[in-house]
């Protein structure tokens, strides 16, 4: 990992970059298959997954044999693993729950908000050197809470055309309406515009790779909601001299095996701390199964070192970590002064693995510093707040005045007529 010691505020932009393509090169790409999808529909779908992903698809979804073999192949140990995080999952996002909020503002003047479930959503499952179906958990389950009527998923197949069991088995468990065998572009480009065999959907949610994320960046010109820019993952970890290395080294790796994309930082106002945990991952790394991965992700990493928690707080919120862990003898500092992170996680026995799969909250998390103005997903991701109000004959007296001076002001004079009409409705 990369060694900075004490860097100069102005160092910070170049310092806190993320390892990414050029965006140019992306778009590229990305507009171009959503062009031929958009005129071509099933055959572009088919033709693409061929390229991309080699398989050769039969039928775009997954099949009730399918769906039973999957169920079959799925040990009970798993089944009551998932069944444990999908509960604590429930209970999490089911206490976002709102009542109706009813305000009278004047009197005669009552408006109120109730919440409406998007209708159709898509939700992107990557399936490439992991099959991510904990992320089917983290998606389906607030789409169902909220009461979504369509639930499409969609993640690539492997090179026969097949769905990784644990994902069938997971989305129908959570109430998951159909499974698209599509990944990457041409999946986002056909819940975009819809194909003949493809439903349009109002909204797509889901991480993936950067060009996933251009992806979805890209529907949202032609009409349909995102969830987040969610790219590769990333993880920051702020630790002092009573952080226990062994266990930060192994919150780093967590991420850093996630694609060669990733970035994992760690800052740190022990210098011989920062030291321990090079010593720890160097060590770790040597025994995952996807070392290789690990070790092209570890070579976009840094190690921080910075003398005052004051300055390391500024610098994590400038940075805007998806995942921020905090490892120190102060955690309520860091707890009260951050402004910028996706998905925080506390002391020595909170991994960020707790968070991806098990304790409650969501996974699905802003990447790439966008925690600086947006949220991770949660119940109101999956929900529409719609306002509602009603005015009695006392209430336009009330406020009809002031509704036709300000309409005057802005030169509205329709405005100001359907108030006026009104009021003097009531003279009579």
């Amino acid at each position: 990992m990369n060694k900075i010691i004490n860097p100069q505020k102005n160092e910070w932009s170049e310092l806190l970059k993320r390892p990414s393509q050029t965006i140019e090169a992306i778009e590229t790409a990305v507009t171009s298959v959503f062009d031929d999808i958009k005129r071509n529909g099933d055959d572009g779908i088919k033709r693409y997954t061929s390229i991309f992903d080699g398989a050769e698809l039969n039928e775009m979804y997954v099949s009730d044999k399918e769906f039973l073999d999957a169920e079959k192949e799925i040990s009970s140990e798993l089944k009551e693993a998932i069944s444990l995080a999908k509960r604590n999952i429930e209970k999490f996002h089911s206490a976002q729950k709102t009542n109706k909020v009813v305000v009278e503002t004047t009197e005669g003047v009552a408006c109120w908000q109730e919440k409406r479930p998007i209708q159709k959503v898509g939700l992107y499952i990557p399936g490439g050197t992991a099959p991510l179906f904990s992320s089917v958990l983290m998606l389906a389950i607030p789409a169902q809470i909220a009461g979504c009527n369509e639930i499409i998923l969609a993640t690539p197949p492997n090179k026969k055309g097949e769905i990784n069991p644990a994902i069938i088995y997971t989305a129908q468990l959570c109430g998951v309406t159909k499974i698209l065998k599509v990944g990457g572009i041409q999946a986002i480009a056909g819940l975009t515009f819809g194909t003949e065999t493809i439903p349009q959907v109002y909204k797509i949610f889901g991480p993936g790779n950067q060009y996933v994320t251009a992806a979805k960046q890209l529907a949202t010109k032609y009409g349909v909601a995102i969830d987040m820019p969610a790219g590769p993952s990333e993880l920051l970890v702020v630790a002092d001299e009573t952080a226990n290395a062994s266990f930060v080294a192994s919150d780093l790796l967590s991420q850093a095996e996630h694609g060669v994309d990733s970035q994992v930082i760690l800052v740190s106002t022990s210098l011989a701390k920062l030291k321990e945990v090079e010593k720890e991952i160097e060590s770790q790394i040597q025994n995952l199964s996807r070392k290789k991965i690990a070790i092209q992700a570890i070579e976009n990493s840094k190690l921080i070192f910075i003398e005052t928690k004051e300055v390391a707080l500024e610098l994590i919120n400038e940075y805007g970590p998806e995942h921020f862990i905090i490892c120190t003898n102060e955690n309520d500092y860091y707890i009260d002064g951050v402004q910028n992170a996706g998905s925080v996680f506390i002391g020595d026995y909170t991994p960020e693995s707790a968070g991806d799969y098990a304790s409650g909250t969501n996974h699905t998390l802003p990447t790439n510093g966008y925690s600086k103005a947006y949220s991770g997903v949660n119940l109101d991701s999956f929900l529409k707040a719609i306002s509602f109000q009603k005015i009695s004959e006392k209430g336009i007296q009330n406020i009809g005045s002031a509704i036709e001076l300000m309409a005057e002001a802005e030169g509205l004079d329709a405005h100001k007529n359907a108030v006026t009409l009104r009021l003097n409705s009531l003279k009579k």
